[in-house]
């Protein structure tokens, strides 16, 4: 009733909108928001000063972007490069992608023609994107059908309610069996998931380690082997081996995520 009201009276509806995005960095960053607000408001006032204008309901608070460096998430940035490269280096004529980053799949589009796959479909318009509404334990392809198949930073939420699927403690464990019943012989399946220390850690994510994912995704061959380190560090051409001591050593606290290129034997 009252947001009906106040969306019928412009004027209430502009101050709502502007107290919406003042809150929004207090419930961000609730430690530092106070001492954040005085160097804004401080700003305010000397760009006034210096003849600019900007309205109080026009603001827009931004309080946390005065960095040394530009911030980035390591995993998902690498892991980015990662998967263009792969597909950049020998474009498929199609490609599938079950569920990983919305951007990510926007650019691989650029590549070649995609299919994205998600529990949560993605309303948008793109050339060379095709986007359905599906779940990586039902994918609407046929068996031994797909010869190209990305799903990045997916795999270990399969189960753990927390994008609204079924609560499942072997959910990733079917993920990894429908992923090989679509891959088609001589299909290759790029994966990442993190890797450490295996746990659940509930209901964010699993963490697995390096031999429960080639074990999950037999008879698949192994091509490549990435890894994005607790530090950032991006890893490349290690052998199994290798990335299990590095993610066991310093993944007991945290974890590494693993970037698999695997291939289906022809035979």
């Amino acid at each position: 009733m009252l947001e009906q009201y106040i969306r019928r009276h412009p004027r209430l509806l502009r101050w709502a909108y502007a107290v919406q995005r003042w809150l929004r960095p207090v419930r961000e960053h609730p430690l530092t928001a106070i001492p954040a607000y005085l160097r804004l408001f401080a700003d305010w006032q000397r760009f006034l000063a210096a003849g600019g204008r900007a309205g109080l309901t026009d603001f827009y608070p931004c309080l946390s972007d005065r960095t040394a460096v530009t911030k980035i998430d390591p995993q998902y940035f690498h892991q980015a490069v990662w998967m263009m490269r792969q597909l950049h280096a020998k474009p498929p004529i199609e490609h599938v992608d079950i569920g990983s980053d919305a951007k990510l799949v926007g650019m691989l589009s650029v590549v070649t023609r995609v299919i994205f796959v998600d529990i949560r479909p993605l309303e948008v318009q793109v050339e060379n994107l095709e986007c359905r509404a599906g779940t990586i334990l039902d994918l609407p392809f046929a068996d031994a059908s797909v010869m190209s198949l990305s799903c990045l930073h997916v795999l270990e939420h399969i189960g753990l309610g927390r994008y609204g699927d079924p609560l499942d403690p072997q959910g990733s464990v079917k993920a990894c069996r429908e992923l090989l019943r679509v891959l088609a012989p001589g299909g290759r399946l790029y994966l990442s998931t993190p890797v450490g220390r295996s746990r659940v850690q509930f209901n964010g994510q699993r963490v697995f380690s390096v031999e429960q994912v080639l074990e999950l995704l037999q008879p698949l061959e192994l091509v490549e082997l990435t890894l994005v380190d607790p530090d950032g560090r991006f890893l490349s051409g290690m052998s199994p081996r290798e990335a299990s001591g590095l993610a066991c050593r310093e993944g007991h606290l945290d974890f590494s995520l693993g970037c698999f290129m695997l291939a289906r034997p022809l035979r």
